[in-house]
């Protein structure tokens, strides 16, 4: 037999708990991409803060980005739709843009 779908956990067994997660991971997805987006934005219009502890702030934050935006949204929509998998396609998809 061949591996078709992964099974995943759920936070909680009760709606209510699960939009409450909904709602949680919401909140930090926005203020990752609001904190991040604005030191993004700072060290890119500053040409004072064009120097290397900068630069590297900067790659971090498009890192804590790109990791938070491949893992999050999955993990909110099962959350929100009550869905407990992920195909292998998506799941070795989301593994190769996390990595």
């Amino acid at each position: 037999s061949s591996i078709r779908q992964f099974l995943l956990l759920a936070f909680a067994d009760r709606w209510e708990l699960q939009l409450l997660h909904f709602w949680l991971f919401l909140g930090i997805y926005l203020a990752a991409l609001l904190g991040n987006g604005l030191i993004i934005t700072t060290i890119a219009c500053d040409h004072h803060l064009h120097t290397p502890m900068y630069f590297f702030l900067l790659n971090l934050s498009l890192l804590d980005l790109g990791s938070i935006s491949t893992t999050l949204p999955k993990a909110m929509a099962n959350s929100l739709w009550d869905n407990t998998g992920i195909s292998y396609n998506k799941c070795a998809a989301q593994l190769f843009f996390f990595l």
